[in-house]
């Protein structure tokens, strides 16, 4: 393939694609945020990673939040768990996808024995019949959830490492697309039933494409989900083979789809959306989750932002740099503090346990506005009171304009 070299771009400038290309371009809403909102921040991600961690908030919340400030809760879980307009699947990790993806994951879906964890394969070839009774059990009984299915009381109820072996099995079938989430419990465990009386008519009936096409379309979507975007990064968002992904690269770089570029700063090769904003100027302000999909890629914050970001939560307590779960904090177009956050319900408080500022920042300017937007995230989770603990850095300046 020859396809020349188009754009050299300013790291700046890439940094600002990134983060246009992201919806951190755009104010956030004036109003009620509804379900049109919702829509565009999915569409446009393509991919909203799901944790069970609830130190703070459930993660696939906190997308949202960032982008569209203080919306109703509950309207995301209507968006989720009744409107379904969006599927879970493992994606990037287990996440919320646009229901129009789901035809191009169905080749995973139909490759379960290659892509699948080990224990679910091991069960599905042991005990395929067990695999069948439990489907047909789903079937018979509706919406089901891994506990309700325990074989005696002797299992210990499913966690990511130790699955009872009615949870493989739901797992299996989850994965190979037989079943789906209807819905998560408010202890977050999912409710699986059949595919087909979650999804749409519309998306069921859609011929599903062939592999390549569908490589294409993922990449198509991670692109204009990065803006720029190195081979690595298009192929880590829906966590695609190297081979896959740079055909499928090859073949949209051909058709124009994909511009390549260098960027200032970069070692590796970029490409670029043709139709992402260029714009002058990012006057954003967001916390960002752990697993938001503009720092989930450790590298690339670093190439993009310069900043050094490791989620500690599996560090010992001791050797914690930063705190458990940290959020970088978005200020115009750099990312200029972190913040370790809890959220302490019962005594109504944003704890703030320790925060951390970049160097070269302006630290009063920093710490006024990330005292604005804690409080704004105070009263989304309903929260009386920021309380900053004293620890970091940044903390004598963030407690003296939070009192």
């Amino acid at each position: 393939m020859t396809v020349p070299v188009v754009d050299r771009l300013p790291a700046p400038l890439a940094r600002r694609i990134a983060l246009a290309a992201q919806g951190f371009a755009d104010p956030r809403p004036a109003g009620a945020v509804d379900s049109r909102q919702l829509r565009r921040v999915t569409d446009r991600l393509g991919v909203v990673q799901i944790d069970s961690v609830n130190v703070l908030s459930r993660s696939h919340y906190l997308p949202f939040f960032s982008r569209l400030g203080g919306y109703r809760r509950e309207a995301l879980d209507d968006f989720t768990d009744r409107r379904h307009e969006v599927f879970e699947y493992w994606a990037h990790e287990a996440s919320y996808l646009p229901v129009r993806l789901h035809p191009f994951l169905r080749w995973r879906m139909a490759a379960a024995e290659e892509n699948a964890w080990g224990n679910m394969v091991r069960l599905q070839r042991e005990r395929p019949g067990y695999v069948a009774e439990v489907l047909d059990r789903v079937r018979e009984q509706g919406p089901t959830r891994a506990s309700e299915l325990l074989e005696t009381r002797r299992e210990r109820p499913g966690t990511m490492w130790n699955w009872h072996p009615a949870k493989v099995a739901l797992e299996w079938l989850f994965f190979t697309g037989a079943l789906t989430a209807r819905s998560r419990t408010a202890g977050f465990e999912r409710v699986y039933d059949l595919t087909e009386r979650v999804l749409p008519p519309a998306v069921l009936q859609t011929p599903t494409p062939e592999p390549a096409a569908a490589f294409r379309e993922l990449v198509r979507t991670a692109a204009r989900a990065l803006g720029v975007a190195t081979e690595r990064d298009l192929r880590d968002y829906f966590r695609l083979r190297p081979a896959a992904a740079r055909t499928a690269i090859e073949e949209l770089a051909e058709a124009g789809e994909l511009l390549p570029v260098r960027v200032d700063g970069w070692t590796a090769p970029a490409w670029l959306d043709p139709a992402a904003r260029r714009p002058r100027w990012i006057r954003a302000r967001a916390l960002l989750s752990p697993f938001d999909s503009l720092v989930w890629e450790r590298p690339r914050v670093e190439r993009i932002f310069g900043f050094h970001y490791r989620l500690e939560i599996y560090t010992p307590a001791e050797k914690r740099v930063h705190g458990y779960y940290v959020l970088p904090f978005l200020l115009g177009d750099r990312l200029v503090a972190r913040a370790d956050l809890k959220a302490d319900r019962r005594a109504g408080a944003l704890l703030v346990q320790a925060v951390h500022a970049e160097a070269g920042v302006d630290r009063a300017e920093v710490a006024t506005e990330l005292a604005a937007e804690l409080r704004l995230m105070a009263d989304w989770l309903q929260l009386d009171r920021v309380v900053v603990a004293g620890a970091g850095d940044l903390a004598p300046e963030l407690a003296a304009v939070t009192r």
